[in-house]
């Protein structure tokens, strides 16, 4: 039994984030992806300011899957350097919390 998560990462389209998003959720790598609209993102990559759109997927899994969900975003995501964040759930309806472990157990 692990912690849940929450790992966020950006995509360039929307058919890479959807595609990404179903393979993490038949692999049980994650409960539950959600693909935020396209917004703006503004950085630095090569010592050049970017400005892209993007989409964001919030995806929902347990912290004793986030190494093979790394692997997978890093193995499929179109970008060289993926943006890949989690942080910890601390609270939530035990009801929710207990599905999103059901659903990332093999």
């Amino acid at each position: 039994m692990g912690l849940p998560i929450i790992v966020l990462t950006t995509f360039p389209d929307i058919d890479t984030a959807q595609r990404l998003a179903e393979g993490m959720v038949q692999a049980k790598l994650a409960a539950c992806v959600n693909i935020l609209p396209a917004g703006q993102s503004i950085y630095i990559w090569e010592n050049n300011l970017c400005k892209e759109s993007e989409y964001l997927a919030v995806i929902k899994t347990m912290d004793s899957h986030y190494q093979a969900l790394e692997e997978y975003i890093k193995r499929h995501h179109p970008y060289e350097l993926p943006e890949i964040v989690a942080t910890q759930i601390t609270d939530g309806s035990k009801e929710y919390l207990s599905w999103l472990e059901t659903n990332t157990t093999a």
